[in-house]
């Protein structure tokens, strides 16, 4: 088959394309990893660099000297991103399900309600007061699941929309004829053919929860219940005031004493790693998910 000359410089144009694009998401990991293995005076002096100009592992040293807190923060993390990803998922499926029925009475209200919710929301005070008096989370572990990610409209829409365009509707009707109710339906038929799109809301939420340090800046004060992101938070926070009080000369010593910059680089580095090797086995799912559940319904 030939290809005309034109469509040869359109796919050239789209692979340079899409190769700048993918330096520019791969040249902040590398910049992030090269900064965690530099030492601290390298990088106060010369800046950032693609070339360590001292190398050292004193930032992955100290890591591993204070192993048990950063290790429990990164068991946490694990547990809590499990956790709150299989309850969100669960919850999506049950509520897009019943949406993407044509029969469901009150389906379009029910859908406006779900919609409405990307709009509007109560605000952080209300919330706050909320979560604290009523529902009591803080300092607890469903401080991080239940504020915010457990049930996202956006994923409702997206799962909806590919159970609706995706399933054909002969195979309900088959189901309806053979006596399965909705139930096995949905656990028979629904979640095996939903594969690529509830695997897509599953990274997009467990993306959300694994970055997630809002929640922990607000409802967690114990430092046994910080995640990865709130201890790197909390680490940050606890060197820039031992930098704004320079003057004293113990402040001083300690800021030495600790590779500040590079650890927070390599503790950034681990706590990506777990991203960096599952992204690969689900992403063949991800465009499937996304361009059939983005399909207006």
């Amino acid at each position: 088959m030939l290809v005309s000359k034109s469509a040869k410089q359109y796919q050239v144009g789209i692979n340079i394309i899409l190769s700048l694009m993918t330096f520019c998401m791969i040249f902040p990991l590398v910049l992030l990893f090269m900064c965690s293995i530099s030492s601290e005076k390298s990088l106060l002096v010369y800046g950032y660099s693609f070339f360590p100009r001292e190398f050292s592992l004193e930032a992955y040293s100290y890591i591993w000297k204070n192993s048990l807190t950063i290790y429990s923060s990164y068991g946490l993390t694990i547990l809590v991103t499990f956790l709150g990803t299989t309850i969100s998922v669960m919850m999506t499926i049950l509520i897009a399900y019943p949406l993407s029925v044509k029969t469901l009475p009150f389906r379009k209200f029910i859908s406006f309600y779900v919609f409405f919710t990307m709009l509007f929301n109560g605000g952080l005070v209300p919330s706050y007061i909320m979560w604290t008096t009523i529902f009591q989370i803080k300092n607890t572990i469903w401080a991080y699941i239940l504020p915010g990610y457990l049930m996202g409209a956006m994923n409702v829409i997206l799962m909806r929309t590919f159970f609706m365009n995706s399933i054909p509707e002969s195979l309900f009707e088959a189901a309806h004829i053979d006596g399965a109710n909705h139930l096995q339906i949905m656990w028979r038929i629904v979640i095996p053919l939903g594969k690529p799109i509830i695997v897509t809301v599953a990274m997009f939420t467990g993306l959300f929860y694994w970055n997630d340090w809002t929640n922990g800046l607000y409802y967690i004060n114990k430092p046994s219940l910080y995640t990865i992101q709130n201890l790197l938070n909390r680490m940050i926070q606890d060197i820039q005031a031992l930098q704004s009080n320079t003057s004293s000369a113990m402040s001083a010593g300690a800021i030495m004493a600790v590779p500040a910059v590079s650890i927070r680089m390599a503790i950034a580095f681990v706590a990506l790693l777990p991203i960096l090797c599952i992204y690969p086995f689900l992403q063949k799912y991800f465009a499937e998910g996304i361009m059939l559940g983005a399909v207006k319904g």
